[in-house]
């Protein structure tokens, strides 16, 4: 019994002497600019995803975050019970990554401010997030959502702006130094 105990005794100190584990580092980098995700460990890019961020008047919030809370199965309460699986929630007022069956639309604005990806991309970063832990996970949101690319070429994701305005700002109106038809200056001309 002796030399068994003292084995195990061995093996405890040694186990009691090995490094900690530690997490990974995890970062998550949104570009509202070109709708992608990449997702990197420990500094080595591990995946890039196409995304949807928030449409015009629902902006995506830009800067630094860590994540606040993990919810496997959430439902929107502000959006008619919206299925929102694998959410990573990052802000005080609800935003988070998380799953859209919307995959249609990834790759430009249709959101009301979070970050969607598909399912399967959203459960993957749910997992490793969860593995590796909220603290040692940032996420990063950067750029401005490209304006019109939720209504360009019928929400097909064309980029063409053509019907957004035929106003040109260098040929009529005060860059150009017209008069344009602005209510103000008629205003200052009847007075």
């Amino acid at each position: 019994m002796g030399g068994r105990t003292s084995s195990l005794t061995a093996l405890f100190a040694a186990l009691s002497l090995a490094a900690p584990v530690t997490a990974a580092e995890v970062r998550i980098v949104v570009d509202k600019a070109t709708q992608r995700m990449t997702v990197s460990v420990d500094g080595q890019e591990r995946h890039s995803w196409p995304v949807s961020t928030g449409t015009a008047g629902y902006s995506t919030p830009a800067g630094a975050f860590t994540p606040s809370r993990l919810v496997k199965e959430h439902y929107s309460r502000e959006w008619d019970n919206a299925p929102m699986p694998y959410s990573i929630f990052f802000t005080d007022a609800g935003h988070a990554i998380h799953g859209s069956r919307a995959t249609g639309r990834l790759g430009m604005p249709a959101s009301h401010g979070c970050v969607r990806l598909a399912p399967a991309h959203a459960r993957t970063l749910f997992n490793l997030v969860q593995a590796e832990g909220l603290g040692s996970t940032r996420i990063e949101v950067a750029g401005i959502e490209p304006i019109g690319t939720a209504w360009a070429s019928g929400h097909s994701g064309g980029r063409d702006y053509s019907r957004l305005t035929s106003f040109d700002p260098l040929t009529a109106g005060i860059m150009a130094g017209g008069s344009g038809d602005r209510p103000l200056r008629k205003a200052r001309e009847r007075q």
